[in-house]
């Protein structure tokens, strides 16, 4: 089972780096297909599985999800039941470990982000063999501009989006792989 994971930092250029690799050995990459992938699973729109994807819900996005499905009464009569709610973060994950999973086992993939990384990284039964782990970076000055181009916004809020998203990358692989990694003695 050969497998290639990309990490990359956001607007470093790693999904074309990916897509440039696939193509060079014919091998098939998922990258935007995770979110399609697991809304099937999930059963919810793939817009709201971009939104959660790669990131860790904040204070107030968690409590209102536990109030949606504690007391879904108060939403009634606005009708904006958040149907995300009802999916369990961690159901998520485990989906998207699934999709990763599945992927492997097929070989000859490159598999952009969602943890790959992590979750295929060595485990108890020994390393995943004809696995290559690439992160790719670019110099923060670039990453700025190719965000202000792509969303064609202001370079301070290229800047903060910027920050956003590095802070939600880490903070998921810090929730959902951290633990395991200190469990397996990596």
């Amino acid at each position: 089972m050969a497998v290639i994971t990309v990490s990359r930092q956001y607007a470093s250029g790693g999904s074309r780096i990916a897509e440039l690799s696939a193509s060079e050995l014919g091998w098939t990459v998922v990258d935007n297909e995770f979110i399609d992938r697991v809304a099937t699973r999930v059963g919810l729109p793939p817009d709201e599985v971009a939104l959660r994807e790669e990131r860790v819900p904040g204070l107030i996005e968690r409590l209102a999800r536990t109030l949606t499905v504690s007391s879904p009464e108060l939403f009634l009569a606005s009708s904006n039941l958040p149907t995300e709610a009802t999916i369990p973060e961690v159901e998520m994950v485990h989906m998207t470990q699934a999709v990763i999973d599945e992927a492997a086992q097929h070989g000859k993939v490159v598999l952009v982000g969602r943890g790959a990384q992590a979750h295929l990284t060595p485990r108890e039964g020994g390393p995943l063999e004809d696995a290559l782990f690439v992160y790719v970076v670019a110099p923060r000055q670039v990453r700025v501009q190719r965000v202000m181009e792509i969303l064609d916004t202001s370079r301070k809020e290229a800047e903060k989006t910027l920050a956003e998203i590095d802070t939600g990358r880490r903070a998921y692989l810090e929730t959902h792989y951290r633990p395991a990694a200190r469990r397996r003695g990596w």
